[in-house]
């Protein structure tokens, strides 16, 4: 998990080459960790850096969901609007999935703990689809209050507590408010015994309702769907 204690601005990441490409916190561009795995030039730190393993890992999925476009369109040769549709797909994750992200502030006000966001994310979906027939789209988190102390990591949010933004798509046997309250708690949770987040809202936007007729809710409840709240 990249979780980092004050990992400070990476040298050279404010001004010049590479000032626009985003730099992990290892030190690494990300662009140079994709280009040497394609080129087959990894060299010792690669192979052993936790963050370039992720950041590799990130790249499959990209290439993952690239194929997938590819089916979906039948596998023939994309051209003109088709092209257009493929790239917005592919950027679409790339923004969603594989950028770290803001540094976000884990544990007490006065301690100097932080994790990328991405992390923090996937940690969130994880837990949020431990409710049955739930599956997590989106998940943006960001600083409940962005006015701060100006000493903290270069690109990190203020210390504070976060608010978290899920989309999900829940099974049709789902009641969606109680669904909600479910992905809720399972954040909540892991935001406090795994990471040690101070969270203070969590926002869910139930998107799709799946017919997932194999798969019952945990509180028992078949076919309500109800939105009380839930956008």
């Amino acid at each position: 998990m990249a979780v980092t204690a004050n990992p400070g601005p990476p040298e050279g990441a404010a001004d010049g080459e590479g000032a626009d490409d985003e730099r992990l916190l290892c030190g690494r561009l990300l662009s140079e960790v994709w280009e040497q795995w394609d080129t087959g030039a990894a060299d010792a730190h690669t192979a052993s850096c936790a963050y370039c393993a992720a950041a590799l890992g990130d790249l499959e999925l990209l290439g993952a969901a690239v194929q997938q476009a590819r089916d979906t369109e039948g596998g023939e040769p994309a051209t003109g609007a088709d092209t257009f549709t493929l790239i917005e797909r592919v950027m679409d994750v790339v923004r969603l999935e594989l950028r770290p992200g803001r540094t976000l502030p884990l544990g007490e006000p006065d301690e100097d703990a932080w994790i990328v966001e991405a992390a923090a994310a996937r940690t969130f979906r994880a837990a949020a689809e431990l409710v049955p027939g739930v599956q997590v789209g989106s998940c943006r988190i960001a600083p409940l209050d962005r006015a701060g102390p100006p000493a903290r990591p270069v690109g990190a949010a203020p210390r504070g507590p976060v608010r978290v933004r899920v989309e999900a798509s829940v099974a049709l046997t789902w009641n969606l408010q109680e669904a909600a309250d479910e992905i809720r708690e399972r954040i909540a949770e892991a935001a406090d015994s795994a990471l040690g987040m101070e969270v203070a809202s969590v926002d869910v936007s139930i998107t799709d309702v799946t017919d997932a007729t194999d798969i019952t809710d945990i509180t028992g409840n078949t076919g309500n769907t109800g939105t009380g709240g839930v956008r």
